[in-house]
């Protein structure tokens, strides 16, 4: 299993940039509320691509860490698809619903975690 929820959400970040999903961010949601320590956000170009990144972090994580998310909301057909590992839940956005319901803006105050792999959004919003 993975040793902390810091690094369950850099796992579940690399996974998806693995899929191809663009934009992801990490926010460390601990000192703000209870039901999480990470949210991971990310958007897929469709939700085809949408149900890919979901399944990949799926299946690996259940076959890696013998992890399972807790009520999946895989309905994908609002552009959002929600996998909820309790300490970290990854949000599968298309452009439009990213734009819509916008969790970055809502969850301004949250600390970003630096991601390490092919994400240049992620590397320049951590040097801001």
């Amino acid at each position: 299993m993975a040793a902390s929820s810091e690094d369950l959400s850099r796992e579940i970040a690399r996974l998806v940039d693995d899929k191809l999903g663009e934009d992801i961010v990490c926010l460390d949601m601990r000192e703000l509320v209870t039901y999480t320590d990470y949210l991971v956000i990310c958007t897929a170009r469709n939700e085809r691509q949408a149900e890919a990144i979901a399944e990949e972090v799926h299946l690996r994580l259940k076959h890696d860490h013998s992890l399972l998310p807790v009520n999946p909301d895989r309905s994908g057909d609002v552009g959002w698809t929600v996998l909820d590992y309790l300490d970290c839940v990854l949000h599968i956005f298309t452009e439009e619903a990213r734009e819509r319901y916008d969790l970055e803006d809502l969850w301004h105050e949250a600390p970003r975690l630096d991601l390490e792999h092919g994400q240049p959004e992620a590397k320049s919003a951590s040097a801001a």
